[in-house]
């Protein structure tokens, strides 16, 4: 860590559901996320990585509160998001903004790209000159000829569409950006583009990201740190170059032995985990991962490891790697 503003802190943060039928007794509970503990340096880039329904786009959706968490804390500049009233938080929104997957459902494809840039600052109050000098600012800056800003939506590729909602989301001037899988819809070739578009404009507007994905190749191309969460938990957290060269958890190991293979050197063990990951509901005794952990001891089928700090990251495993 280093001595940059911390601009976000989340502090026990959990969110369960519960379920029901009329063919069942009682609800059966769901523990999407699970007491997770994070800071967020300003400016930096923290990558969030796990298998689809590890609890990480739960997390990116509480952190700007899309979700209501169901215990914990989200410090933000100094106010708990958590505890702001429906007015006072959407005077907060203009500080932090949500990217998401899919480009095309999240914009009207009966409005004109000009005006869905437009709609925040509208929402908050902005007249309409200063707005449109904006809006078609913001499209410049994303890559965009002016002549975008009377099309719609259906007149754009995927690639082009998740620039204009980016552009969307820095209208407000926000200092948080949490992107959930903001490439996984574009083709490859495309990918690499707005990749390098979210670093450029990290750069031009001193922005914040916490980047979702399950490509770990996208997340080290853009990430200063990598959070690892499985079957709802964090169980680790370096920087990107240090969890990459020198994984720490087994799961880490498993998830970085499934990319694509970097050239020659790159000597990597593939593991292969056994079984599936475990129901949310009845989630396993000890670790959750030792079901499918290829270390397994009895320690870890009886005691829930902590997060704790081990040299250059937080691991959370009785035997970590290392």
């Amino acid at each position: 860590m280093t001595s940059r503003e911390v601009i976000l802190s989340v502090s026990s943060l959990s969110k369960n559901y519960e379920l029901g039928s009329a063919f069942s007794r009682g609800k059966d509970v769901v523990h999407a996320v699970e007491d997770i503990n994070l800071e967020i340096l300003e400016g930096e880039t923290l990558g969030i990585v796990g298998e689809s329904g590890c609890g990480k786009s739960t997390l990116g959706r509480m952190i700007v509160r899309l979700e209501e968490p169901t215990t914990g804390e989200i410090i933000f500049e100094g106010d708990d998001l958590s505890k702001l009233s429906t007015k006072e938080l959407r005077e907060r929104r203009k500080r932090f903004q949500m990217i998401f997957q899919d480009p095309y459902a999240s914009l009207n494809p009966r409005r004109q790209i000009g005006k869905i840039v437009e709609e925040p600052l509208r929402i908050h109050g902005m007249g309409k000159d200063e707005r449109e000098k904006i809006a078609k600012d913001l499209l410049r800056r994303v890559g965009l000829d002016l002549d975008a800003y009377e099309k719609y939506p259906h007149e754009f590729s995927g690639g082009q569409r998740q620039r204009v909602v980016i552009a969307r989301a820095l209208a407000l001037n926000p200092r948080l950006v949490v992107a959930d899988e903001p490439v996984s819809a574009l083709d490859v070739s495309i990918q690499a583009q707005v990749l390098n578009l979210f670093k450029d404009l990290q750069k031009e507007f001193n922005l914040t990201y916490v980047f979702i994905a399950h490509d770990l190749g996208v997340v080290r191309h853009v990430s200063d740190r990598i959070a690892v969460m499985y079957l709802g938990k964090l169980v680790e957290l370096a920087p990107a170059d240090a969890l990459y060269d020198s994984p720490a958890h087994p799961y880490t190991k498993a998830l970085l032995s499934a990319n694509p293979r970097m050239g020659e050197g790159d000597t990597r063990e593939r593991i292969i985990l056994k079984g599936d990951i475990p129901n949310p509901i009845n989630r396993p005794d000890g670790c959750v991962f030792n079901p499918r952990c290829p270390k397994v001891q009895e320690k870890c089928k009886t005691e829930s490891p902590a997060l704790l700090q081990v040299g250059n990251r937080q691991v959370a495993c009785h035997f970590p790697e290392n």
